[in-house]
Protein backbone atom coordinates (compact mmCIF):
# COMPACT_ATOMS: atom_id res chain seq x y z
CA UNK A 1 0.00 0.00 0.00
CA UNK A 2 2.84 2.36 0.85
CA UNK A 3 4.48 1.70 -2.54
CA UNK A 4 1.21 2.52 -4.34
CA UNK A 5 0.92 5.85 -2.52
CA UNK A 6 4.53 6.72 -3.35
CA UNK A 7 4.07 5.72 -6.98
CA UNK A 8 0.85 7.73 -7.16
CA UNK A 9 2.57 10.79 -5.70
CA UNK A 10 5.51 10.41 -8.09
CA UNK A 11 3.15 10.04 -11.02
CA UNK A 12 1.17 13.12 -9.97
CA UNK A 13 4.34 15.18 -9.47
CA UNK A 14 5.67 14.08 -12.87
CA UNK A 15 2.36 14.88 -14.51
CA UNK A 16 2.22 18.39 -13.02
CA UNK A 17 5.85 19.05 -13.92
CA UNK A 18 5.18 17.94 -17.49
CA UNK A 19 2.04 20.09 -17.76
CA UNK A 20 3.90 23.06 -16.28
CA UNK A 21 6.75 22.71 -18.77
CA UNK A 22 4.31 22.23 -21.63
CA UNK A 23 2.39 25.36 -20.67
CA UNK A 24 5.56 27.46 -20.49
CA UNK A 25 6.85 26.23 -23.82
CA UNK A 26 3.50 26.85 -25.51
CA UNK A 27 3.18 30.42 -24.28
CA UNK A 28 4.01 32.93 -26.99
CA UNK A 29 4.03 36.61 -26.69
CA UNK A 30 1.06 38.52 -28.03
CA UNK A 31 3.02 40.09 -30.88
CA UNK A 32 4.12 36.70 -32.21
CA UNK A 33 0.56 35.41 -32.00
CA UNK A 34 -0.78 38.44 -33.88
CA UNK A 35 1.89 38.10 -36.57
CA UNK A 36 1.16 34.39 -37.04
CA UNK A 37 -2.60 34.94 -37.22
CA UNK A 38 -2.16 37.72 -39.76
CA UNK A 39 0.18 35.57 -41.82
CA UNK A 40 -2.42 32.81 -41.95
CA UNK A 41 -5.36 35.13 -42.70
CA UNK A 42 -3.64 37.51 -45.08
CA UNK A 43 -1.11 35.30 -46.85
CA UNK A 44 -0.84 36.15 -50.53
CA UNK A 45 -2.86 39.35 -50.13
CA UNK A 46 -1.87 42.98 -50.46
CA UNK A 47 -2.44 43.46 -46.73
CA UNK A 48 0.37 41.21 -45.48
CA UNK A 49 3.01 43.99 -45.24
CA UNK A 50 0.41 46.47 -44.01
CA UNK A 51 -0.49 44.06 -41.21
CA UNK A 52 3.17 43.85 -40.17
CA UNK A 53 3.27 47.64 -39.96
CA UNK A 54 0.03 47.70 -37.95
CA UNK A 55 1.36 45.13 -35.47
CA UNK A 56 4.59 47.09 -35.04
CA UNK A 57 2.72 50.38 -34.67
CA UNK A 58 0.33 48.88 -32.11
CA UNK A 59 3.10 47.43 -30.02
CA UNK A 60 5.10 50.66 -30.21
CA UNK A 61 2.03 52.66 -29.22
CA UNK A 62 1.40 50.40 -26.23
CA UNK A 63 5.00 50.78 -25.11
CA UNK A 64 4.83 54.58 -25.48
CA UNK A 65 1.73 54.76 -23.26
CA UNK A 66 3.09 52.36 -20.64
CA UNK A 67 6.43 54.14 -20.44
CA UNK A 68 4.69 57.51 -20.23
CA UNK A 69 2.52 56.25 -17.38
CA UNK A 70 5.67 55.04 -15.67
CA UNK A 71 7.26 58.45 -16.21
CA UNK A 72 4.27 60.16 -14.64
CA UNK A 73 5.03 58.27 -11.42
CA UNK A 74 8.84 58.04 -11.49
CA UNK A 75 10.08 61.21 -13.18
CA UNK A 76 11.48 64.00 -11.04
CA UNK A 77 11.52 66.67 -13.74
CA UNK A 78 8.25 68.53 -14.35
CA UNK A 79 9.25 68.75 -18.04
CA UNK A 80 9.50 64.96 -18.25
CA UNK A 81 6.08 64.60 -16.62
CA UNK A 82 4.57 67.14 -19.01
CA UNK A 83 6.05 65.30 -21.99
CA UNK A 84 4.84 61.97 -20.60
CA UNK A 85 1.28 63.27 -20.30
CA UNK A 86 1.41 64.32 -23.95
CA UNK A 87 2.56 60.81 -24.85
CA UNK A 88 -0.30 59.22 -22.91
CA UNK A 89 -2.86 61.51 -24.55
CA UNK A 90 -1.59 61.34 -28.14
CA UNK A 91 -0.60 57.68 -28.25
CA UNK A 92 -3.75 56.48 -26.48
CA UNK A 93 -5.82 58.24 -29.14
CA UNK A 94 -3.68 56.83 -31.97
CA UNK A 95 -3.85 53.34 -30.44
CA UNK A 96 -7.65 53.45 -30.41
CA UNK A 97 -7.75 54.68 -34.01
CA UNK A 98 -5.42 51.85 -35.04
CA UNK A 99 -7.51 49.23 -33.22
CA UNK A 100 -10.61 50.37 -35.07
CA UNK A 101 -8.78 50.46 -38.41
CA UNK A 102 -7.23 47.02 -37.89
CA UNK A 103 -10.57 45.53 -36.92
CA UNK A 104 -12.13 46.84 -40.13
CA UNK A 105 -9.29 45.23 -42.13
CA UNK A 106 -9.39 41.92 -40.21
CA UNK A 107 -5.87 42.54 -38.88
CA UNK A 108 -5.00 41.05 -35.49
CA UNK A 109 -3.05 43.36 -33.18
CA UNK A 110 -1.06 42.40 -30.09
CA UNK A 111 -2.70 42.96 -26.73
CA UNK A 112 0.45 42.94 -24.62
CA UNK A 113 4.09 43.86 -25.10
CA UNK A 114 6.49 41.39 -26.69
CA UNK A 115 9.36 40.08 -24.59
CA UNK A 116 11.69 42.61 -26.25
CA UNK A 117 9.44 45.60 -25.52
CA UNK A 118 8.74 44.33 -22.00
CA UNK A 119 12.50 44.25 -21.43
CA UNK A 120 12.72 47.90 -22.56
CA UNK A 121 9.97 48.75 -20.06
CA UNK A 122 11.60 46.76 -17.25
CA UNK A 123 15.00 48.36 -17.89
CA UNK A 124 13.50 51.84 -17.48
CA UNK A 125 11.37 50.78 -14.50
CA UNK A 126 14.54 49.87 -12.60
CA UNK A 127 15.81 53.45 -12.80
CA UNK A 128 14.80 56.33 -10.57
CA UNK A 129 15.31 60.05 -10.11
CA UNK A 130 17.54 61.90 -12.56
CA UNK A 131 18.76 58.57 -13.99
CA UNK A 132 15.18 57.73 -14.96
CA UNK A 133 14.59 61.16 -16.49
CA UNK A 134 17.74 60.88 -18.60
CA UNK A 135 17.11 57.28 -19.71
CA UNK A 136 13.45 57.99 -20.54
CA UNK A 137 14.26 61.07 -22.62
CA UNK A 138 17.03 59.23 -24.48
CA UNK A 139 14.71 56.30 -25.17
CA UNK A 140 11.99 58.63 -26.44
CA UNK A 141 14.39 60.25 -28.94
CA UNK A 142 15.59 56.88 -30.23
CA UNK A 143 12.08 55.43 -30.32
CA UNK A 144 10.52 58.40 -32.12
CA UNK A 145 13.28 58.44 -34.74
CA UNK A 146 12.42 54.81 -35.43
CA UNK A 147 8.67 55.58 -35.44
CA UNK A 148 9.02 58.47 -37.89
CA UNK A 149 10.97 56.22 -40.26
CA UNK A 150 8.44 53.36 -40.08
CA UNK A 151 5.43 55.63 -40.46
CA UNK A 152 6.93 57.50 -43.42
CA UNK A 153 7.64 54.17 -45.11
CA UNK A 154 4.04 53.02 -44.51
CA UNK A 155 2.70 56.39 -45.69
CA UNK A 156 4.62 55.92 -48.94
CA UNK A 157 4.32 52.17 -49.47
CA UNK A 158 1.22 50.77 -47.76
CA UNK A 159 -1.09 48.96 -50.15
CA UNK A 160 -4.28 49.73 -48.27
CA UNK A 161 -5.43 53.32 -48.73
CA UNK A 162 -6.84 53.64 -45.21
CA UNK A 163 -3.65 52.37 -43.57
CA UNK A 164 -1.57 54.59 -45.85
CA UNK A 165 -3.67 57.65 -44.89
CA UNK A 166 -3.59 56.83 -41.18
CA UNK A 167 0.21 56.46 -41.22
CA UNK A 168 0.62 59.69 -43.22
CA UNK A 169 -1.56 61.59 -40.75
CA UNK A 170 0.60 60.40 -37.84
CA UNK A 171 3.95 61.43 -39.35
CA UNK A 172 3.67 65.15 -38.39
CA UNK A 173 2.57 64.19 -34.85
CA UNK A 174 5.51 61.82 -34.47
CA UNK A 175 7.91 64.41 -35.86
CA UNK A 176 6.57 66.86 -33.28
CA UNK A 177 7.06 64.23 -30.55
CA UNK A 178 10.63 63.70 -31.75
CA UNK A 179 11.32 67.42 -31.60
CA UNK A 180 9.83 67.57 -28.09
CA UNK A 181 11.87 64.53 -27.02
CA UNK A 182 15.10 66.06 -28.33
CA UNK A 183 14.40 69.30 -26.44
CA UNK A 184 13.57 67.27 -23.34
CA UNK A 185 16.79 65.29 -23.67
CA UNK A 186 18.79 68.54 -23.85
CA UNK A 187 16.96 69.99 -20.84
CA UNK A 188 17.50 66.85 -18.76
CA UNK A 189 21.20 66.69 -19.74
CA UNK A 190 21.71 70.30 -18.58
CA UNK A 191 20.18 69.73 -15.14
Amino acid sequence: MKKIKILTLLFAASFFALVSCETKSNQQDSTEVAEEQNEQKLEDTDLEDDAEFAVSAAEGGMLEVQLAQLALTKATSPKVKEFAQSMVDDHSKANEELKSLAQSKNITLPTTLSEEKQKDYNDLAEKSGADFDKAYSEFMVKDHKDDVSKFKKAADNAEDGDIKSWAAAKVPVLEHHLSMAESLEDAVENN
